[in-house]
């Protein structure tokens, strides 16, 4: 059974895929899975693939959506990404984005950050 929660990121995600769409964005996947990591959308734009993480709220209360996405979120994404490139032979460019929406009682805030986080060698 669905709790309110993951209804609320389910619809987080519907909503992001149709705002990229607009943007010319071919959605490849959703909720891709490289064991028990996964990526929310991944999208083609411009040459590159773009892994994005959605994050939703009902509100702001506790900061922006986007704050939930830590270093270690960001490692596991790029965990995920590689294992993306590697198993359908991606050469080109990519790109990791976030989308951060928060769904208020009338309306809809959402922010693309594009180019939300960098990998350097530690």
């Amino acid at each position: 059974m669905a709790t309110p929660k993951s209804e609320l990121g389910e619809q987080g995600e519907r909503f992001a895929c149709t705002y990229l769409q607009k943007k010319d964005h071919v959605i490849l996947h959703r909720n891709w899975k490289y064991g028990r990591k996964e990526i929310d959308i991944i999208t083609y734009k411009d040459r590159k693939i773009i892994f994005v993480e959605v994050k939703t709220r009902s509100n702001d209360y506790f900061g922006e959506p986007e704050d939930a996405v830590n270093r270690s979120k960001q490692r596991l994404m790029l965990e995920a990404a590689e294992a993306y490139i590697h198993r359908y032979q991606h050469e080109g460019e990519v790109r990791f984005d976030i989308v951060s929406i928060i769904f208020l009682e009338k309306e809809q805030r959402i922010k693309h950050i594009k180019d939300a986080f960098f990998f350097y060698d530690e």
